[in-house]
């Protein structure tokens, strides 16, 4: 039977119905299990399998690729542990690796490893499709779109394409849309790739990633390489998150409704440069995301005048966490330029917007950004 998104993400890896069961199990804890004679069947040792990831792993497979099958997807502990699995799972010294050089702050850290490891790492903007100029002899391209944290787009459908006629994989960091703004394997993508610490779990208490992928050769790779390192998922934190996606479409909806309607105040605000948000028709990305995306996610990024003009905001703001993460139900923001490591200037402010009442929200930004200004006077 087909479905709507949001019936799909409330009935997501549950398993069939048993009288006085719960709809869905309880976290399974064990390092080991019985297993009397030949080590057959799914479930052997604690590191490499637990009933509770096989229920989250589908869930997540069912948002990622809906009605397909064959698709494989391998929980891991945190979103970093997801990059790297698939990075140091499919290449290896000699191998040339495409990166966005203004991804995710960590990506350069990966770098490190891999140049370690004697894998070639070239790197261009996500925006304009800038990788394309650099995949010849690439045996995997990296795409994080939108960016993080400077929320630019590029055609995945057209850079899958062209790394495939080149004989490259492709990887889709999908994080900031989630399955519900983006799919990347309908894109021709081979890997999608997340942290469901972010928007697909969305209540900031728990750390995982994931990679889907419908190639079990590759899927095999990026197990082992779990096994191996021991980047494991707690059965509490897969529960949990499985758990969450019974309202990710309810909590994205208006994630994305007062993102856009704090992207259209701060459009009108003669001390906000830099706005970038893919759903506002003027945004330079709008067009591409219009292709590939159905939401344009939680995340609204602009510039205020200096670093202290953007630290007396965050102070000012009653209903926004000063906080490093984004896609929770409680909106949250930072001065992104306090870390280092992202190419923004000292006011850029990273805007994440929550599930709170619109008025409320876009009430209490004005209000801050009023009281910013005025210290400036």
């Amino acid at each position: 039977m087909s479905t709507g998104e949001g019936t799909r993400a409330v009935r997501a890896g549950l398993p069939k119905a048993r009288k006085h069961e719960p709809a869905l199990p309880g976290p399974a804890f064990a390092a080991h299990y019985h297993l009397p004679g030949e080590p057959t069947g799914p479930y052997t040792y604690g590191r490499d399998s637990n009933p509770t990831w096989t229920l989250l792993e589908q869930a997540v497979g069912e948002l990622e690729a809906p009605g397909e099958t064959g698709v494989e997807t391998v929980v891991l502990a945190s979103g970093m542990a997801a990059v790297s699995a698939v990075l140091l799972s499919q290449v290896g010294a000699g191998d040339a690796v495409v990166l966005p050089d203004d991804g995710y702050q960590a990506l350069p850290l990966v770098r490190e490893r891999l140049e370690d490891y004697g894998v070639e790492v070239r790197t261009a903007p996500t925006g304009g499709d800038a990788q394309l100029s650099v995949l010849d002899g690439a045996k995997l391209l990296w795409i994080e779109t939108p960016s993080n944290p400077g929320l630019d787009v590029c055609d995945v459908r057209r850079l899958a394409d062209a790394a495939h006629a080149r004989g490259a994989l492709v990887a889709v960091d999908n994080t900031l849309a989630t399955p519900l703004g983006q799919r990347p394997l309908a894109l021709g993508a081979d890997f999608a790739v997340a942290s469901a610490t972010k928007g697909l779990t969305g209540h900031g208490d728990l750390l995982l990633g994931y990679v889907v992928c419908r190639d079990a050769e590759l899927a095999a790779r990026v197990r082992q390489w779990r096994k191996v390192v021991g980047a494991i998922p707690g059965p509490m934190e897969a529960w949990l998150a499985h758990r969450s996606l019974a309202t990710l479409q309810l909590r994205s909806d208006r994630q994305c409704a007062n993102a856009l309607a704090l992207a259209r105040t701060l459009a009108g605000r003669a001390e906000v440069t830099g706005l970038r948000y893919p759903g506002l028709p003027e945004d330079p990305a709008h067009a591409v995301a219009s292709q590939q995306m159905r939401r344009f996610g939680s995340v609204v990024s602009f510039e205020l005048p200096g670093r202290d003009h953007a630290e007396r905001f965050l102070a000012q703001a009653r209903l926004v966490d000063d906080a490093t993460s984004f896609g929770g139900v409680r909106s949250s923001a930072e001065r992104r330029g306090r870390w280092g490591g992202d190419a923004v200037a000292e006011g850029f402010i990273r805007f994440s917007a929550g599930v709170e009442d619109t008025d409320d929200l876009v009430a209490d930004m004005l209000r801050a950004l009023d009281a910013a200004a005025g210290r400036d006077a």
